[in-house]
Protein backbone atom coordinates (compact mmCIF):
# COMPACT_ATOMS: atom_id res chain seq x y z
CA UNK A 1 0.00 0.00 0.00
CA UNK A 2 1.35 3.11 -0.86
CA UNK A 3 1.62 5.85 2.08
CA UNK A 4 0.17 8.82 1.16
CA UNK A 5 2.85 11.86 2.10
CA UNK A 6 1.92 15.26 1.65
CA UNK A 7 5.42 16.26 2.64
CA UNK A 8 9.05 15.28 3.07
CA UNK A 9 10.19 13.85 6.71
CA UNK A 10 12.64 16.10 6.41
CA UNK A 11 15.18 14.60 8.81
CA UNK A 12 16.22 11.54 6.33
CA UNK A 13 17.22 14.28 3.84
CA UNK A 14 18.99 16.32 6.66
CA UNK A 15 21.22 13.67 7.40
CA UNK A 16 21.87 12.78 4.04
CA UNK A 17 22.43 16.27 2.83
CA UNK A 18 24.69 17.02 6.23
CA UNK A 19 26.65 13.96 5.33
CA UNK A 20 27.44 14.57 1.22
CA UNK A 21 27.35 18.47 1.73
CA UNK A 22 31.64 18.53 1.66
CA UNK A 23 31.69 16.13 -0.55
CA UNK A 24 29.73 17.57 -3.40
CA UNK A 25 31.75 20.09 -6.45
CA UNK A 26 31.45 24.09 -6.45
CA UNK A 27 32.65 27.03 -4.91
CA UNK A 28 31.05 29.32 -2.35
CA UNK A 29 28.48 30.17 -4.42
CA UNK A 30 27.63 26.76 -5.22
CA UNK A 31 27.44 26.18 -1.70
CA UNK A 32 25.32 28.78 -0.43
CA UNK A 33 22.52 27.75 -3.61
CA UNK A 34 23.02 24.10 -2.01
CA UNK A 35 21.50 25.44 1.26
CA UNK A 36 19.18 27.74 0.65
CA UNK A 37 17.87 24.96 -1.85
CA UNK A 38 18.01 22.31 0.79
CA UNK A 39 16.45 24.46 3.26
CA UNK A 40 13.58 25.51 1.00
CA UNK A 41 13.02 21.70 -0.02
CA UNK A 42 12.73 20.77 3.65
CA UNK A 43 10.22 23.48 4.72
CA UNK A 44 7.67 22.71 1.56
CA UNK A 45 8.35 18.84 1.03
CA UNK A 46 6.92 17.10 -2.31
CA UNK A 47 4.31 18.42 -3.67
CA UNK A 48 0.48 16.65 -2.95
CA UNK A 49 -2.56 16.48 -5.52
CA UNK A 50 -3.75 19.46 -3.59
CA UNK A 51 -1.22 21.95 -5.45
CA UNK A 52 -2.77 22.45 -9.02
CA UNK A 53 0.48 22.44 -10.84
CA UNK A 54 0.43 18.61 -9.26
CA UNK A 55 -3.50 17.45 -9.02
CA UNK A 56 -3.00 15.10 -11.81
CA UNK A 57 0.08 13.61 -10.25
CA UNK A 58 0.42 11.58 -7.70
CA UNK A 59 4.17 11.65 -6.00
CA UNK A 60 3.16 10.10 -2.73
CA UNK A 61 5.52 6.68 -4.20
CA UNK A 62 8.52 8.81 -4.20
CA UNK A 63 8.15 10.58 -0.92
CA UNK A 64 7.30 7.21 0.67
CA UNK A 65 10.54 5.22 -0.89
CA UNK A 66 13.70 5.57 1.54
CA UNK A 67 16.09 6.52 -1.55
CA UNK A 68 19.53 6.56 -0.68
CA UNK A 69 21.81 9.20 -2.72
CA UNK A 70 23.89 7.40 -5.69
CA UNK A 71 27.33 7.42 -4.87
CA UNK A 72 30.32 6.70 -7.62
CA UNK A 73 31.55 3.05 -8.45
CA UNK A 74 29.10 1.59 -10.43
CA UNK A 75 30.82 2.87 -13.80
CA UNK A 76 32.53 0.34 -14.34
CA UNK A 77 30.12 -2.58 -14.50
CA UNK A 78 28.45 -0.92 -17.41
CA UNK A 79 30.44 -1.53 -21.21
CA UNK A 80 30.39 0.82 -24.76
CA UNK A 81 29.00 -3.25 -25.95
CA UNK A 82 25.71 -2.83 -23.37
CA UNK A 83 25.26 0.93 -24.94
CA UNK A 84 25.35 -0.11 -28.49
CA UNK A 85 21.99 0.72 -29.37
CA UNK A 86 22.35 4.05 -27.51
CA UNK A 87 25.32 5.76 -28.68
CA UNK A 88 25.10 8.19 -31.86
CA UNK A 89 29.15 7.64 -33.17
CA UNK A 90 29.36 11.43 -32.86
CA UNK A 91 32.79 13.18 -32.20
CA UNK A 92 31.50 14.24 -28.52
CA UNK A 93 29.61 11.59 -26.51
CA UNK A 94 29.91 11.91 -22.59
CA UNK A 95 28.27 8.85 -20.50
CA UNK A 96 26.91 9.21 -17.24
CA UNK A 97 26.44 5.94 -15.05
CA UNK A 98 24.30 6.27 -11.90
CA UNK A 99 24.56 10.07 -12.33
CA UNK A 100 28.24 10.16 -12.36
CA UNK A 101 30.74 10.66 -15.79
CA UNK A 102 32.72 7.40 -17.08
CA UNK A 103 35.59 8.72 -18.61
CA UNK A 104 36.06 4.70 -20.30
CA UNK A 105 33.04 4.79 -22.10
CA UNK A 106 32.91 8.39 -23.34
CA UNK A 107 34.65 10.17 -26.58
CA UNK A 108 35.04 13.57 -26.55
CA UNK A 109 37.14 15.07 -30.04
CA UNK A 110 35.52 18.39 -28.95
CA UNK A 111 35.59 20.74 -32.43
CA UNK A 112 36.72 24.42 -32.29
CA UNK A 113 34.72 26.85 -30.59
CA UNK A 114 33.26 24.15 -27.74
CA UNK A 115 33.82 22.97 -24.34
CA UNK A 116 32.50 20.52 -22.42
CA UNK A 117 33.21 18.71 -19.44
CA UNK A 118 31.91 17.76 -16.01
CA UNK A 119 30.67 19.14 -12.98
CA UNK A 120 33.05 16.59 -10.69
CA UNK A 121 35.91 17.18 -12.55
CA UNK A 122 39.11 19.96 -11.13
CA UNK A 123 37.56 23.14 -9.99
CA UNK A 124 39.36 25.30 -12.51
CA UNK A 125 37.33 23.34 -15.51
CA UNK A 126 34.06 24.13 -13.22
CA UNK A 127 34.39 27.96 -12.42
CA UNK A 128 34.00 29.23 -16.29
CA UNK A 129 30.43 27.81 -15.71
CA UNK A 130 29.80 27.60 -11.88
CA UNK A 131 28.71 31.47 -11.97
CA UNK A 132 25.89 30.72 -14.03
CA UNK A 133 24.63 27.96 -12.89
CA UNK A 134 21.25 28.56 -11.13
CA UNK A 135 20.87 31.81 -12.98
CA UNK A 136 18.41 30.63 -16.33
CA UNK A 137 15.56 29.65 -13.62
CA UNK A 138 15.61 30.70 -10.14
CA UNK A 139 15.74 26.84 -7.75
CA UNK A 140 14.30 26.28 -6.99
CA UNK A 141 11.20 26.64 -9.87
CA UNK A 142 9.58 22.84 -7.64
CA UNK A 143 10.77 21.05 -4.43
CA UNK A 144 12.58 18.31 -7.33
CA UNK A 145 14.84 21.32 -8.87
CA UNK A 146 15.44 22.49 -5.43
CA UNK A 147 16.48 18.99 -4.40
CA UNK A 148 18.87 18.54 -7.86
CA UNK A 149 20.37 21.44 -6.28
CA UNK A 150 20.97 20.82 -3.35
CA UNK A 151 22.18 17.22 -4.28
CA UNK A 152 23.44 16.65 -7.76
CA UNK A 153 26.87 15.11 -7.54
CA UNK A 154 28.25 15.65 -11.17
CA UNK A 155 26.86 16.36 -14.43
CA UNK A 156 27.58 17.87 -17.68
CA UNK A 157 27.91 21.16 -19.14
CA UNK A 158 28.74 22.18 -22.40
CA UNK A 159 30.19 25.80 -24.11
CA UNK A 160 29.49 26.44 -27.21
CA UNK A 161 31.51 29.79 -28.76
CA UNK A 162 30.76 32.98 -30.39
CA UNK A 163 29.72 32.46 -33.80
CA UNK A 164 30.88 28.44 -33.85
CA UNK A 165 28.75 26.13 -35.19
CA UNK A 166 29.00 22.42 -34.93
CA UNK A 167 27.19 20.23 -37.27
CA UNK A 168 27.17 16.97 -35.21
CA UNK A 169 24.97 16.72 -32.17
CA UNK A 170 26.39 16.22 -28.87
CA UNK A 171 25.51 13.35 -27.00
CA UNK A 172 24.98 13.33 -23.38
CA UNK A 173 24.26 9.74 -22.18
CA UNK A 174 22.43 9.29 -18.57
CA UNK A 175 22.48 5.85 -17.56
CA UNK A 176 20.64 3.89 -14.61
CA UNK A 177 21.17 0.76 -13.88
CA UNK A 178 17.95 -1.19 -12.29
CA UNK A 179 18.90 -3.97 -10.85
CA UNK A 180 19.95 -3.33 -6.34
CA UNK A 181 23.73 -2.27 -5.11
CA UNK A 182 25.46 -2.82 -2.32
CA UNK A 183 22.64 -1.13 -0.54
CA UNK A 184 19.57 -2.35 -1.19
CA UNK A 185 17.64 0.52 -0.95
CA UNK A 186 16.45 2.50 -4.12
CA UNK A 187 18.59 5.14 -5.61
CA UNK A 188 18.66 8.81 -5.96
CA UNK A 189 20.59 10.13 -8.68
CA UNK A 190 20.35 13.91 -9.52
CA UNK A 191 21.98 15.16 -12.60
CA UNK A 192 22.51 18.55 -13.64
CA UNK A 193 23.46 19.82 -17.07
CA UNK A 194 24.23 23.44 -17.86
CA UNK A 195 23.82 24.48 -22.11
CA UNK A 196 25.41 27.78 -22.61
CA UNK A 197 25.64 29.09 -26.61
CA UNK A 198 27.68 32.47 -26.81
CA UNK A 199 26.46 35.01 -29.50
CA UNK A 200 25.75 33.48 -33.12
CA UNK A 201 26.87 30.06 -31.77
CA UNK A 202 25.20 27.09 -33.41
CA UNK A 203 24.34 23.47 -31.91
CA UNK A 204 22.30 20.60 -31.10
CA UNK A 205 22.11 18.34 -27.77
CA UNK A 206 20.91 15.29 -27.48
CA UNK A 207 20.44 14.14 -23.46
CA UNK A 208 19.66 10.17 -23.49
CA UNK A 209 17.87 9.15 -20.21
CA UNK A 210 18.31 5.02 -20.02
CA UNK A 211 17.86 2.41 -18.11
CA UNK A 212 19.94 -0.90 -18.67
CA UNK A 213 19.70 -3.86 -15.99
CA UNK A 214 22.46 -4.23 -13.22
CA UNK A 215 24.99 -7.10 -12.53
CA UNK A 216 23.01 -8.04 -10.21
CA UNK A 217 19.92 -8.14 -12.42
CA UNK A 218 16.16 -6.61 -12.47
CA UNK A 219 14.91 -5.75 -9.09
CA UNK A 220 10.79 -5.59 -8.19
CA UNK A 221 9.39 -2.26 -7.64
CA UNK A 222 10.90 1.11 -7.90
CA UNK A 223 14.70 0.88 -7.90
CA UNK A 224 15.21 4.43 -8.64
CA UNK A 225 14.34 8.00 -8.72
CA UNK A 226 16.20 10.36 -11.44
CA UNK A 227 15.63 13.85 -10.72
CA UNK A 228 17.35 15.75 -13.59
CA UNK A 229 17.88 19.46 -14.00
CA UNK A 230 18.77 21.31 -17.19
CA UNK A 231 19.64 25.06 -17.46
CA UNK A 232 19.66 26.16 -21.19
CA UNK A 233 21.07 30.15 -21.82
CA UNK A 234 20.96 31.19 -25.55
CA UNK A 235 22.82 34.63 -25.96
CA UNK A 236 21.76 36.85 -29.12
CA UNK A 237 21.63 34.98 -32.50
CA UNK A 238 22.34 31.49 -31.03
CA UNK A 239 20.43 28.65 -32.72
CA UNK A 240 19.99 25.28 -30.28
CA UNK A 241 18.05 22.56 -30.34
CA UNK A 242 17.76 19.80 -27.68
CA UNK A 243 16.34 16.67 -27.90
CA UNK A 244 15.53 14.68 -24.57
CA UNK A 245 14.65 11.10 -24.52
CA UNK A 246 13.48 9.39 -21.94
CA UNK A 247 13.38 5.32 -22.01
CA UNK A 248 14.16 4.17 -18.55
CA UNK A 249 12.21 1.25 -18.04
CA UNK A 250 9.60 0.03 -15.22
CA UNK A 251 11.42 0.78 -11.80
CA UNK A 252 12.24 4.50 -12.79
CA UNK A 253 10.54 7.47 -11.64
CA UNK A 254 11.81 10.24 -13.69
CA UNK A 255 11.20 13.83 -12.81
CA UNK A 256 13.29 17.02 -15.23
CA UNK A 257 12.64 20.36 -14.65
CA UNK A 258 14.44 22.38 -17.74
CA UNK A 259 14.67 25.91 -17.87
CA UNK A 260 15.89 27.86 -21.17
CA UNK A 261 16.35 31.44 -21.53
CA UNK A 262 16.96 33.08 -25.05
CA UNK A 263 18.31 36.34 -25.53
CA UNK A 264 17.28 38.85 -28.74
CA UNK A 265 17.14 37.09 -31.62
CA UNK A 266 17.73 33.74 -30.29
CA UNK A 267 15.89 30.56 -31.73
CA UNK A 268 15.65 27.26 -29.31
CA UNK A 269 13.76 23.93 -30.35
CA UNK A 270 13.13 21.33 -27.86
CA UNK A 271 11.84 17.74 -28.65
CA UNK A 272 11.30 15.47 -25.85
CA UNK A 273 9.92 11.65 -26.25
CA UNK A 274 9.01 9.51 -23.24
CA UNK A 275 8.92 5.81 -23.64
CA UNK A 276 9.23 3.02 -21.23
CA UNK A 277 9.08 4.55 -18.34
CA UNK A 278 7.04 3.92 -14.86
CA UNK A 279 6.69 7.53 -14.37
CA UNK A 280 7.29 10.81 -15.85
CA UNK A 281 7.06 14.28 -14.79
CA UNK A 282 8.74 17.04 -17.15
CA UNK A 283 8.49 20.43 -16.06
CA UNK A 284 9.98 22.94 -19.12
CA UNK A 285 10.08 26.63 -18.98
CA UNK A 286 11.53 29.14 -21.86
CA UNK A 287 11.81 32.71 -21.40
CA UNK A 288 11.71 34.25 -24.77
CA UNK A 289 13.58 37.29 -22.68
CA UNK A 290 14.70 39.05 -25.99
CA UNK A 291 13.06 40.76 -29.20
CA UNK A 292 13.07 38.56 -32.33
CA UNK A 293 13.35 35.17 -29.84
CA UNK A 294 11.44 32.55 -30.84
CA UNK A 295 10.90 28.56 -30.02
CA UNK A 296 9.41 25.39 -31.13
CA UNK A 297 8.32 22.90 -28.46
CA UNK A 298 7.74 19.06 -29.88
CA UNK A 299 6.37 16.35 -27.46
CA UNK A 300 5.55 12.53 -28.01
CA UNK A 301 4.86 10.75 -24.78
CA UNK A 302 3.99 6.46 -25.61
CA UNK A 303 2.29 4.74 -22.36
CA UNK A 304 0.92 1.24 -21.96
CA UNK A 305 -0.14 -0.56 -18.89
CA UNK A 306 0.08 1.91 -15.53
CA UNK A 307 2.56 4.54 -16.99
CA UNK A 308 2.39 7.74 -15.94
CA UNK A 309 3.80 10.73 -18.12
CA UNK A 310 3.41 14.94 -17.51
CA UNK A 311 4.34 17.26 -19.17
CA UNK A 312 4.08 20.56 -17.63
CA UNK A 313 5.11 23.82 -20.28
CA UNK A 314 5.57 27.61 -20.10
CA UNK A 315 6.73 30.60 -22.29
CA UNK A 316 7.00 33.78 -21.13
CA UNK A 317 6.89 36.19 -24.26
CA UNK A 318 8.46 38.94 -22.42
CA UNK A 319 9.76 40.86 -25.60
CA UNK A 320 8.18 42.57 -28.65
CA UNK A 321 8.15 40.20 -32.14
CA UNK A 322 8.66 36.75 -30.44
CA UNK A 323 7.32 33.69 -31.64
CA UNK A 324 6.22 30.43 -30.51
CA UNK A 325 5.06 26.88 -31.51
CA UNK A 326 4.18 24.20 -29.62
CA UNK A 327 3.14 20.80 -30.87
CA UNK A 328 2.90 17.93 -27.77
CA UNK A 329 1.58 14.54 -29.02
CA UNK A 330 0.44 11.45 -26.95
CA UNK A 331 -0.47 8.28 -27.39
CA UNK A 332 -1.69 6.11 -24.33
CA UNK A 333 -2.97 1.85 -24.13
CA UNK A 334 -3.68 0.14 -21.23
CA UNK A 335 -4.89 1.87 -17.72
CA UNK A 336 -1.94 4.43 -18.71
CA UNK A 337 -2.65 8.38 -17.84
CA UNK A 338 -1.15 11.52 -19.25
CA UNK A 339 -1.04 15.11 -18.47
CA UNK A 340 -0.01 17.96 -20.69
CA UNK A 341 -0.73 21.82 -19.14
CA UNK A 342 0.77 24.58 -21.40
CA UNK A 343 0.97 27.76 -20.65
CA UNK A 344 1.68 31.02 -22.43
CA UNK A 345 2.13 34.04 -21.22
CA UNK A 346 2.50 37.32 -23.34
CA UNK A 347 3.43 39.99 -21.08
CA UNK A 348 2.68 43.96 -21.32
CA UNK A 349 4.75 45.31 -24.17
CA UNK A 350 5.37 42.52 -25.85
CA UNK A 351 3.69 43.28 -29.09
CA UNK A 352 3.68 41.18 -32.22
CA UNK A 353 3.87 38.12 -30.45
CA UNK A 354 3.23 34.87 -32.62
CA UNK A 355 2.00 31.99 -30.38
CA UNK A 356 0.80 28.66 -31.11
CA UNK A 357 0.12 25.91 -28.87
CA UNK A 358 -2.08 22.14 -30.07
CA UNK A 359 -2.05 19.34 -27.39
CA UNK A 360 -3.41 16.12 -29.42
CA UNK A 361 -4.11 12.95 -27.90
CA UNK A 362 -4.85 9.23 -29.07
CA UNK A 363 -6.57 6.68 -26.93
CA UNK A 364 -6.10 3.12 -27.52
CA UNK A 365 -8.05 1.65 -24.66
CA UNK A 366 -11.09 2.05 -22.60
CA UNK A 367 -9.02 2.52 -19.47
CA UNK A 368 -6.23 4.92 -20.80
CA UNK A 369 -7.01 8.72 -19.60
CA UNK A 370 -5.41 11.85 -20.41
CA UNK A 371 -5.98 15.31 -18.79
CA UNK A 372 -5.07 18.55 -21.18
CA UNK A 373 -5.12 21.53 -20.08
CA UNK A 374 -3.49 24.37 -22.53
CA UNK A 375 -3.76 28.58 -21.39
CA UNK A 376 -3.13 31.32 -22.74
CA UNK A 377 -2.49 34.99 -20.85
CA UNK A 378 -2.41 37.83 -23.30
CA UNK A 379 -1.50 41.72 -21.52
CA UNK A 380 -0.85 42.57 -24.68
CA UNK A 381 -3.30 43.86 -27.72
CA UNK A 382 -1.21 43.20 -30.85
CA UNK A 383 -0.70 39.76 -30.81
CA UNK A 384 -1.72 36.08 -32.66
CA UNK A 385 -2.24 33.52 -30.44
CA UNK A 386 -4.30 30.72 -30.39
CA UNK A 387 -4.32 27.25 -28.75
CA UNK A 388 -6.21 23.63 -28.77
CA UNK A 389 -6.30 20.15 -27.51
CA UNK A 390 -8.04 17.10 -28.67
CA UNK A 391 -8.44 13.81 -27.51
CA UNK A 392 -9.83 11.38 -29.35
CA UNK A 393 -9.71 7.47 -30.72
CA UNK A 394 -8.44 6.21 -34.10
CA UNK A 395 -9.97 7.30 -37.23
CA UNK A 396 -12.15 5.05 -38.45
CA UNK A 397 -12.86 6.49 -41.66
CA UNK A 398 -8.71 5.98 -42.18
CA UNK A 399 -8.93 2.72 -41.06
CA UNK A 400 -11.74 1.80 -43.22
CA UNK A 401 -9.91 3.65 -46.23
CA UNK A 402 -6.58 1.39 -45.44
CA UNK A 403 -8.88 -1.55 -45.43
CA UNK A 404 -10.59 -0.85 -48.70
CA UNK A 405 -7.32 -1.48 -50.10
CA UNK A 406 -6.77 -4.73 -49.01
CA UNK A 407 -4.87 -4.20 -46.13
CA UNK A 408 -6.06 -5.95 -42.85
CA UNK A 409 -7.54 -4.27 -39.45
CA UNK A 410 -4.96 -4.58 -37.28
CA UNK A 411 -1.84 -3.62 -39.49
CA UNK A 412 -4.54 -0.18 -40.62
CA UNK A 413 -4.98 0.36 -36.99
CA UNK A 414 -1.38 0.71 -36.37
CA UNK A 415 -0.33 2.35 -39.63
CA UNK A 416 -3.04 4.84 -38.70
CA UNK A 417 -0.75 5.15 -34.75
CA UNK A 418 2.45 5.17 -36.60
CA UNK A 419 1.35 8.30 -38.96
CA UNK A 420 -0.46 10.14 -35.78
CA UNK A 421 2.51 9.85 -33.91
CA UNK A 422 5.11 10.45 -36.79
CA UNK A 423 4.25 14.61 -37.19
CA UNK A 424 6.42 14.91 -34.20
CA UNK A 425 9.01 11.48 -34.68
CA UNK A 426 9.75 12.68 -38.00
CA UNK A 427 11.01 16.08 -37.00
CA UNK A 428 13.57 14.50 -34.40
CA UNK A 429 17.17 14.37 -35.58
CA UNK A 430 19.66 12.68 -35.58
CA UNK A 431 18.32 9.87 -37.86
CA UNK A 432 19.70 6.94 -36.02
CA UNK A 433 17.77 8.56 -32.92
CA UNK A 434 14.39 8.71 -34.74
CA UNK A 435 15.08 5.37 -36.13
CA UNK A 436 14.99 4.30 -32.62
CA UNK A 437 11.95 5.58 -31.67
CA UNK A 438 9.87 4.48 -34.41
CA UNK A 439 11.30 1.14 -34.05
CA UNK A 440 9.85 1.44 -29.96
CA UNK A 441 6.39 2.41 -31.76
CA UNK A 442 6.16 -0.17 -33.49
CA UNK A 443 6.95 -2.61 -30.84
CA UNK A 444 4.04 -1.26 -28.54
CA UNK A 445 1.66 -1.90 -31.24
CA UNK A 446 -0.43 -5.16 -31.26
CA UNK A 447 0.80 -6.38 -34.91
CA UNK A 448 4.43 -4.57 -35.38
CA UNK A 449 4.53 -6.49 -38.49
CA UNK A 450 3.65 -6.78 -42.41
CA UNK A 451 2.59 -3.36 -43.53
CA UNK A 452 4.85 -1.52 -41.08
CA UNK A 453 8.20 -3.43 -41.46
Amino acid sequence: MIRMVSRVEAPDYQADFARLEKTLPGGSRLVQLRRAAFERFASTGFPSVRDEAWRFTNVAAIAGTPFQPAVPGAEGSVSRRDLAEVLLGTGVELVFVNGFFAPALSSSRLPAGVAAGNFAASPDRLNPLEESLGTVFQVPETPFAALNMAFFADGAWVRIGPKAVVKEPIHLVFVSLTGPGPDPRPLAIHPRTFLLVEEGGQAQVVSSHIGLPSPAGEAEGPTRLVNAAVEISLSESAVFTHTLLQQEGAGAFHVSCCGARLARGAQFTSRVASVDSRFVRNDLSVLLGGEGAGCTLDGLFLTRLSEHVDNHTSIDHAAPHTSSRELYKGVLDGSSTGVFNGRITVRPGAQKTDARQASRNLLLSEEALVSTNPQLQIDADDVKCSHGATVGQLDEEAVFYLRSRGIGLAEARNLVILAFAEEVIGRIEPAPLRARLEETLKSHLPAATGALA
